[in-house]
């Protein structure tokens, strides 16, 4: 696909949205059980509404074939778990993964996760997944990386005071640009307090097999933060609704 802003200057799609023909049943989840689940298509979005009575409300970006978001939903049925993906195959996977579970605590969107963030009502995650984003290593494409000001004035005002933002990497220059981006960013704190907390996996990680095909140049580096309690949320015009 094109990697572009489009004539509004939104962000267009970086990289592929479908890779290899789906089966059969990839293909029947994809039409029938997705649009039972996805996201409303415009207004603005409150998770509480799209499932009732959940202890806590979880965002995940960039899922991938889902194993890690379909692991914790599963594991966590009191809670609701939202995923974003663009790649079409990998939503077909993640769908297998719910069928097969019975879970219905999860809502899929198959799209670009900068598009649908500004529509999400204000402090209603307890939780953000950033696992993995793809690194764009060359400089010219840093502007591609999903970590920007942008994304992080959004964290700031969906998450709770207090809620909690996860991102990992295997890629050195990623983890070095994440740092540098939320150094200076008051609304955010970084929990680690040893090197032990940023190199090891976290107690409640769920690797996946891309993880594990060790495609970096370095260990996974897991940076939690908290969205502090009272963080100034950014300024501007809020989504059309």
């Amino acid at each position: 696909m094109t990697d572009q802003l489009n004539a509004s200057g939104d962000f267009r799609l970086f990289g592929r949205a479908k890779g290899k023909p789906l089966s059969a049943r990839q293909q029947a989840l994809v039409d029938d059980v997705l649009p039972t689940i996805d996201l409303p298509p415009d207004g603005e979005i409150d998770p509480a509404r799209l499932a009732a009575g959940k202890a806590a409300h979880i965002l995940e970006i960039g899922f991938g074939s889902g194993e890690h978001l379909v692991a914790q939903a599963a594991a966590h049925p009191q809670n609701l778990y939202v995923g974003i993906e663009p790649f079409l195959n990998g939503v077909a996977k993640t769908l297998a993964g719910i069928d097969d579970g019975g879970l219905e605590n999860v809502r899929l969107h198959r799209g670009d996760a900068r598009d649908v963030l500004p529509r999400f009502a204000d402090g209603v995650f307890d939780r953000i997944f950033l696992l993995f984003p793809d690194p764009w290593h060359k400089k010219r494409h840093a502007k591609r990386r999903f970590i920007q000001q942008s994304s992080r004035d959004d964290f700031a005002r969906i998450l709770k005071p207090g809620g909690q933002l996860r991102i990992a990497t295997d890629v050195k220059s990623y983890a070095d640009h994440v740092m540098a981006e939320f150094a200076g960013d008051g609304r955010f704190e970084w929990t680690a307090q040893t090197a032990a907390d940023w190199r090891l996996p976290p107690v409640d990680h769920v690797r996946t097999r891309y993880e594990t095909k060790n495609l970096g140049d370095c260990a996974p580096v897991f940076m939690d933060f908290i969205c502090r309690s009272g963080a100034p949320l950014p300024s501007g015009p809020k989504a059309a609704i």
